[in-house]
């Protein structure tokens, strides 16, 4: 952790929506004029999308959850470097064809590594490894704000499947031979990530989601809740009253817990994280 050069870490396994958090957290960054150094968890894979596709021809278990495809070490070491001095260098992986024409490279394919830019403000991470700790590295100590964002692994499958459908022009079958494929990482990387996260948004349906793997329509924000639970209220000081007021149709679980319509969610992430990194960059510059 840095007081310095603070790192804001968004974890969440694909589908999870950590997309959306990401333009909540923009929204922070441009109305407090916050400059974020922006680094996308999926450029720090080991492994382009062609290659990936071999390991799994060849019945290998090589995922992106797991530290055998993935670079740990330096994506521990840019978050050392920055706590450090706020430098160090990123890339990015081309996901669509939309990218491929903004990065002139293939999809499926990483960019080259580049420094990251000069004078930020914060570093902001968005991807599947923010809190990761293994017997040989520890991400996780780096971070100053680790936030978790986890859909009940219903819902998760569901977008997850739907994702690959429409952008990566998966079969139902093939997404769910993913899913099945990943389950070692994911239970032991991904999940005990979210026991260290400071905060935790989880979106939880209003309807039926038995059988995720037959289900053709992915419940919308109007459809489900999000559950927020405050894990770290030393960091977070959230003022219950207030938030109650603002999100309308919310309500207290636990004491530690509010309970809100999905569709304020970005709201809710705004109300509860903005005066955080507000306060994190102000103490960073001596303010």
């Amino acid at each position: 952790m840095s007081k310095a050069h603070p790192i804001i870490a968004v974890t969440g396994s694909s589908g999870a929506g950590t997309s959306s958090v990401k333009v909540a957290s923009e929204h922070i960054f441009r109305r407090e004029g916050i400059l974020a150094a922006v680094v996308e968890g999926d450029s720090f894979h080991r492994y382009d999308r062609g290659e990936m596709e071999k390991f799994r021809a060849a019945g290998e278990r090589v995922t992106h959850f797991g530290p055998e495809g993935n670079l740990f070490d330096e994506l521990a070491a840019l978050f050392s470097s920055y706590g450090e001095n706020g430098t160090g260098r990123r890339r990015h992986y081309v996901h669509t064809s939309e990218e491929a024409l903004q990065f002139n490279r293939p999809p499926g394919t990483f960019t080259d590594w580049e420094p990251l830019p000069r004078n930020t403000d914060v570093l902001f991470y968005e991807g599947l490894h923010g809190g990761m700790i293994t017997d040989k590295v520890n991400i996780a100590q780096h971070v100053d704000l680790l936030i978790g964002v986890v859909p009940i692994i219903n819902l998760e499958w569901m977008q997850k499947i739907h994702r690959d459908k429409a952008v990566r022009g998966y079969s139902a079958q093939a997404a769910t031979q993913m899913i099945l494929h990943r389950m070692h990482d994911y239970v032991h990387y991904i999940v005990p990530q979210f026991a260290l996260t400071d905060i935790n948004f989880q979106r939880v349906p209003m309807v039926d989601t038995s059988n995720p793997f037959t289900e053709t329509e992915v419940p919308s924000d109007d459809e489900s809740l999000v559950v927020i639970h405050i894990a770290n209220r030393r960091k977070i000081q959230p003022d219950y009253r207030y938030l109650l007021e603002m999100l309308s149709g919310s309500f207290m679980s636990r004491p530690d817990t509010i309970v809100a319509p999905a569709g304020k969610k970005s709201f809710a992430f705004e109300l509860l994280i903005g005066p955080v990194v507000e306060r994190m960059v102000r103490d960073s510059s001596g303010g």
